[in-house]
């Protein structure tokens, strides 16, 4: 990761520099302000805390005159499906999230992602420390960084007794007070199901999440639902990302977060969206998305930023998670992911 870092450090230090030569209008946020006019309307897909996402659009909205991010807000299954019937004439511009790279890569094929690699991430290795940082072909970047694990309410369960593995979720005790988000709907449970069937094979992994499900008291559609549900009390424990959690926990919710043993470490992407009405727009939308000013935004949300030149406000860091990454077969997941998804419609729901 040193390498990593300094290179990103190296760019940072480039762009700024550039930024500052550019005048006072471009601000180094790397999206570019131009002429009133020049940007316009770019509609922007994301299945992230809607909030977050709209102050994100808002921000470059701030730095780019002429100017206007539709931000549209759905769940990530839902978003992919949008586009594929968007394909013969796309709407949107970009698409930011989706728990992962997994919905990303299963999109490569389809058709519905172009390739745009922005300046900063132009030198970066595919694969940076273990974690598949980019697209190979460029038909993604990272954004930030994300950690599957366990929400729980502190004051229902104590850190001691919490779940550390994937198996402790099925002990008894945990019966009727757990929450997980629907594969079908969700990219965060999507990553779910597939990491544990990479992990245990799909029979075992089937047996595993039919007794998972006997486990839930509810099943919810959104990726945030699990967290929400146990910062109400209304589950002990939930299935979510790490960023869910600690924004909870800085709410003054009872809420903390456990990083299990093994899970799925990856980057959170952007991608252009093929053939969009408004591609320049949409280029300068990620360029700000990696920038300084839209990875603080990030950052403020709680969510682990990739730039080195942001602090992360979560007590999580790359360096002390890193060792509890699973590998994930991405081939397999191409080659999966819509199968295993529907699957889930008949063999558990």
């Amino acid at each position: 990761m040193k390498k990593f870092v300094a290179m990103l450090t190296s760019l940072a230090l480039v762009g700024s520099i550039l930024a500052a030569c550019a005048g006072e209008s471009s601000s180094g946020d790397g999206g570019g302000s131009g002429e009133e006019g020049d940007i316009g309307r770019i509609t922007f897909y994301s299945p992230e805390t809607p909030d977050m996402t709209k102050e994100l659009g808002q921000k470059f909205e701030e730095l780019n005159e002429g100017s206007s991010v539709d931000v549209q807000y759905a769940g990530t299954n839902v978003l992919v499906n949008r586009m594929m019937a968007e394909k013969d004439n796309p709407q949107g511009d970009v698409w930011y999230g989706g728990g992962g790279i997994l919905p990303f890569e299963a999109a490569v094929d389809k058709g519905i992602i172009g390739a745009y690699v922005p300046d900063m991430a132009q030198d970066w290795d595919v694969v940076e420390d273990g974690i598949k940082v980019k697209h190979q072909d460029g038909k993604y970047v990272g954004v930030e960084v994300f950690v599957l694990g366990f929400a729980y309410n502190t004051e229902l369960v104590s850190e001691e007794e919490a779940p550390k593995t994937w198996d402790d979720l099925l002990d008894p005790k945990w019966e009727g007070k757990i929450q997980f988000s629907n594969p079908a709907a969700s990219g965060t449970s999507t990553l779910m199901v597939l990491s544990q069937m990479m992990q245990r094979g799909e029979d075992e992994g089937w047996e595993y999440f039919q007794k998972l499900s006997d486990q839930a008291n509810s099943i919810p559609d959104s990726g945030s639902g699990p967290t929400k549900a146990v910062a109400m009390g209304e589950a002990h424990i939930g299935v979510g990302f790490d960023f869910m959690a600690y924004e909870a926990k800085e709410k003054g919710e009872s809420v903390d977060f456990i990083v299990p043993d093994k899970t799925p470490i990856l980057v959170n992407p952007v991608s252009i969206v093929e053939g969009g009405p408004n591609p320049e727009g949409g280029k300068k939308l990620i360029d700000f998305l990696l920038s300084e000013e839209g990875q603080q935004i990030l950052a403020n949300w709680y969510h682990i930023p990739i730039n080195p030149d942001v602090e992360s406000k979560t007590p999580l860091s790359l360096e002390n998670v890193k060792s509890h990454a699973i590998d994930l077969d991405i081939d397999w997941v191409n080659e999966n992911y819509d199968r295993v998804r529907n699957e889930w419609k008949t063999k558990i729901q």
